[in-house]
């Protein structure tokens, strides 16, 4: 009998976010997927599990895939972690996942932690619809991207690294217009968590000024359907575009 793939989230931040479900089913599996077996391996300490543990992560998943998933046809239980967060969200686990789904096997995705849902809800931006992008591409398509974002109606959520926040928010200000509003958190859920709010200009100012350090989630309000931003024209609701 076929085994079943668990992919279990883990705290972003603090410890104590992790569920009794999530430290049971790593208790009993078979086998735990880590992308960082030595960052996993604080978090199983804590709490005494002693599973065996397999490194799973972006640069080996395409090699490792068919081989994990032979593994569990085979009968065993395999629970796919990440450093942080719940796995397939700007981590490894999508291709697992996919590769698991169309083999007939059963995907069982525990709910918990992930750093993009308290970020929207701090925010104070409406929440009620959003979008997710993740990490922006670095480069190539990035402008195209931001081009298309920029009419977006809906919040936007992005990951970023402290390293290019400070040019993240300087573009996104060109693109988006520097008055709209947004939202940084910084290291959500640990000692030292930040949410810095204002408009993409100010905001990116401030950075300039203090250096970030930590996970870094910006939310940025939607478009307003009344002004357009950089690349999106002023359409009358007539269909005829104004000056």
């Amino acid at each position: 009998m076929a085994g079943k793939l668990y992919i279990v989230p883990t705290p972003v931040g603090n410890l104590e976010d992790m569920t009794f479900r999530a430290v049971r089913v790593l208790k009993e599996a078979d086998l735990i997927l880590a992308e960082d077996t030595r960052t996993s391996s604080v978090l199983l300490h804590h709490y005494d599990i002693h599973g065996r543990l397999q490194s799973h992560h972006k640069f080996n998943e395409h090699q490792t895939a068919d081989m994990i998933k032979e593994r569990i046809l085979a009968g065993l239980n395999v629970a796919l972690i990440s450093d942080a967060g719940t796995p397939g969200i700007s981590d490894p686990g999508f291709l697992l996942a996919r590769t698991c789904a169309v083999e007939g096997i059963e995907v069982e995705t525990l709910p918990g932690p992930t750093a993009c849902i308290p970020a929207i809800v701090s925010s104070g931006l409406p929440c009620d619809r959003f979008c997710f992008e993740g990490f922006l591409p670095v480069k190539k398509g990035r402008q195209t991207l931001l081009k298309e974002l920029a009419s977006e109606t809906r919040t936007m959520v992005f990951y970023e690294s402290p390293y290019r926040l400070v040019k993240t928010l300087q573009q996104f200000a060109e693109y988006f217009g520097p008055e709209r509003e947004c939202s940084v958190a910084r290291e959500i859920s640990k000692v030292h968590e930040e949410h810095r709010r204002g408009p993409l200009a100010e905001v990116a100012a401030w950075y300039g000024e203090h250096e970030p350090k930590g996970e870094i989630v910006i939310v940025v309000a939607g478009a307003s359907k009344q002004r357009p931003t950089k690349g999106e024209k002023d359409t009358r609701e007539d269909g005829t575009e104004g000056r």
